[in-house]
């Protein structure tokens, strides 16, 4: 195998590749990225088994057919250090050489034939959906997704495909926050995507690509890229009866106030107690050592005063998934559960419980 490739390309697709190789064991044939050269083109693959990706490279020349594997994080340590300039990759009996005017670079290799296949099974459906609003709806979620949860299925997102729309879900259990699009012609189903693979999604795929999806996998593929995911096999809460059927009170707030606000009471202590009262909002910080406070007057067009306790990173998460100009706040009742909206886009969030 050889080709010659211009260094920022090849080190542009080299680093996207890195969260998909098994960082642990590196003698394991997955610490490895998979290249060959076919039809003048390089395609590179990376995979833990778990989540991988698929690259193709067009502009290569001086390209012999042939396939390799590469320690993946030893290789983009070589390719950052080298000048912008055009290297030389080949291979010699179990070596890659790269190559750069006087500069030479031995990494061994394992079998390529050993690499393992991305996807095994080819029978998907297809998500019929726009990759824009597809990306725009799993990132304002994405904040809520729970870390090393026993419970495996919430370490990851919810797709729920209705018959009139399809809900993106995701909850840390002190918060649920659901995204949503309107479903034209999509047959109903649910999976759950792995926290990882949708962190990796909003990074790879800008423009139109397909989404393809089975029981245990999803597949999403543009011209030169194809990243899959194993999912989550498992049943999702029921989210739907967490959501408060009807609310006493619906305030619509400037959204720059109340960054504003709360990040001025939380440079010490990140719990908060916001207080309605018909003319003002307050904002305080439930730190017992310290004293944090500010007050904003505003009309709200209540009759009577509440408050709610809340970790201030679940509002500021929130609002920094907003579009609009102003959010909505929804209240039963202090110490219960409120509701924030936003177009398409609302949070329901536990309170910290105060003592009356």
């Amino acid at each position: 195998m050889k080709f010659i490739i211009t260094k920022s390309v090849f080190e542009n697709v080299i680093s996207s590749m890195q969260p998909f190789l098994e960082k642990k064991d590196a003698s394991s044939i997955t610490s490895h990225i998979y290249l060959e050269v076919n039809d003048s083109k390089l395609i590179l693959k990376a995979t833990d088994y778990e989540i991988g990706l698929e690259s193709q490279i067009d502009s290569i020349s001086e390209a012999i057919y042939g396939k390799a594997t590469v320690n993946g994080s030893n290789l983009l340590g070589i390719i950052k250090r080298l000048k912008d300039a055009d290297i030389i990759i080949e291979t010699t009996d179990n070596n890659l050489i790269i190559k750069q005017n006087k500069s030479t670079f031995k990494l061994p290799m394992y079998d390529a034939d050993e690499y393992p296949n991305l996807i095994l099974n080819e029978n998907l459906k297809d998500l019929s959906i726009s990759t824009i609003n597809f990306i725009n709806s799993i990132r304002k979620i994405t904040p809520s997704i729970d870390n090393n949860n026993p419970k495996f299925e919430l370490n990851g997102a919810l797709i729920d495909i209705k018959n009139s729309k399809i809900n993106f879900v995701s909850t840390d259990t002190r918060r649920l926050a659901i995204s949503f699009l309107e479903n034209i012609s999509n047959a109903e189903d649910q999976i759950i995507i792995p926290k990882k693979a949708i962190i990796e999604i909003q990074k790879l795929f800008l423009d139109d690509a397909k989404i393809s999806f089975d029981e245990n996998n999803l597949v999403v593929t543009s011209n030169n890229m194809k990243f899959f995911t194993k999912l989550i096999n498992g049943k999702f809460p029921d989210y739907e009866r967490i959501i408060p059927q009807s609310l006493k009170h619906n305030l619509s707030i400037p959204k720059n106030i109340l960054v504003e606000s709360i990040k001025l009471v939380t440079s010490l202590f990140s719990n908060i107690k916001v207080t309605f009262k018909p003319n003002s909002i307050i904002f305080e910080s439930l730190d017992e050592d310290t004293e944090s406070k500010t007050q904003i007057d505003i009309e709200l067009n209540i009759d009577q005063e509440f408050y709610l306790a809340v970790n201030a990173k679940y509002l500021l998460d929130y609002l920094s998934q907003t579009n609009n100009e102003n959010v909505k706040i929804g209240f039963n009742e202090s110490n219960l559960p409120f509701y924030l909206e936003d177009e398409k886009f609302y949070t329901i969030v536990m309170p910290i419980v105060l003592e009356k």
